[in-house]
């Protein structure tokens, strides 16, 4: 494949993922001058874009919630993953300074099925000594629409808390016990920003950019580790391969030393009998070009790139016809 100016460009969508919405825009405007491939991405949530390229009025979705080998088959769909990522708690809380807070998975599970409901709760306090903790109400903050961070949230909760596990599990969209519903990565900040005493989640990119006051968060090692790209590089040394179809990553409490313990990766669904060809085989120019060309940019961004091996199996498969 020539990477070459732009000549009548074939347009590809897709929908999906909020967590890889500023990696697909920046790809895109990047692959422009490189491809004859422009890109309209719409950001609308895992469950929709899986809905979406199922029902075949995208020419690819995308999705932090991977399908099983099973549901692709039935679809005519493929699957990989594209880029890591972290899940950030962030909070609102007078007083505290970003990564001052200190919190374990089974804490965040206690918080959001509505069993801590201050602050200064004696379990928040036990593993924050020296921390004032405000003695004001808990006001959890979730997605109210279907979500791959939510998937990742709930995974680790279900994973950190077996009650959690067993009443609520892990889903795109879950039947919350408490909490304000929000929708997107955007609306989860507005809501934190805007209510004292809250707490979401947000991919670690939108936490950034907005400027959020982030939690610290002890790891399968017992370490309490701050959420950056050391962290994050650590979690993706130590993550589990799937090499079937579904080629499913599992990084979510890794056992690396110094890893952050929310992570996860961010999944494409392309069709496996495209309505059109043409642009079926430009989606596949595109992904292979970002496989090539795009790690800068997602390090920019706060993503972890897939690690050359797996990348190169990926392409394998985007070059075959």
């Amino acid at each position: 494949m020539a990477y070459g100016g732009m000549a009548c460009a074939t347009e590809i969508t897709g929908a999906g993922s909020s967590f890889g919405a500023p990696i697909y825009g920046a790809w895109g405007e990047d692959a422009a001058r490189d491809l004859d491939v422009t890109l309209n991405y719409q950001t609308i949530g895992s469950g929709a874009g899986q809905n979406q390229v199922r029902a075949r009025t995208v020419d690819f979705g995308a999705s932090d919630a991977p399908m099983s080998a099973t549901a692709l088959e039935a679809a005519h769909l493929a699957q990989f993953p594209t880029v890591m990522g972290a899940i950030v708690p962030v909070v609102n809380l007078p007083g505290v300074a970003d990564g001052r807070l200190h919190l374990t998975g089974a804490l965040l599970a206690q918080i959001y099925d509505g069993e801590i409901t201050s602050w200064n709760d004696a379990r928040i306090a036990a593993v924050n000594p020296g921390l004032a903790l405000p003695d004001i109400p808990v006001a959890p903050v979730r997605r109210a629409d279907g979500s791959g961070t939510t998937f990742v949230f709930t995974s680790y909760l279900s994973l950190s808390w077996p009650a959690w596990k067993a009443q609520e599990g892990a889903g795109t969209s879950i039947q919350w016990p408490v909490g304000e519903g929000a929708r997107g990565n955007d609306g989860i900040a507005a809501a934190v920003r805007n209510t004292e005493g809250s707490i979401g989640y947000l991919e670690y990119a939108y936490a950034v950019g907005n400027h959020m006051t982030m939690v610290e968060m002890r790891n399968s090692h017992g370490e309490d580790v701050a959420a950056n790209s050391d962290s994050f590089e650590a979690a993706a040394r130590s993550a589990k391969w799937d090499e079937g179809v579904t080629r499913h990553v599992d990084v979510l409490d890794a056992a690396g030393q110094g890893a952050w313990p929310i992570m996860a990766a961010t999944y494409v669904l392309i069709p496996t009998d495209p309505r059109d060809h043409a642009r079926g085989r430009a989606v596949r120019d595109f992904f292979a070009w970002a496989f090539a060309r795009g790690d800068e940019t997602a390090r920019r961004l706060q993503y972890v790139p897939l690690p050359e091996e797996v990348k190169t199996g990926i392409v394998g498969f985007l070059k075959q016809e």
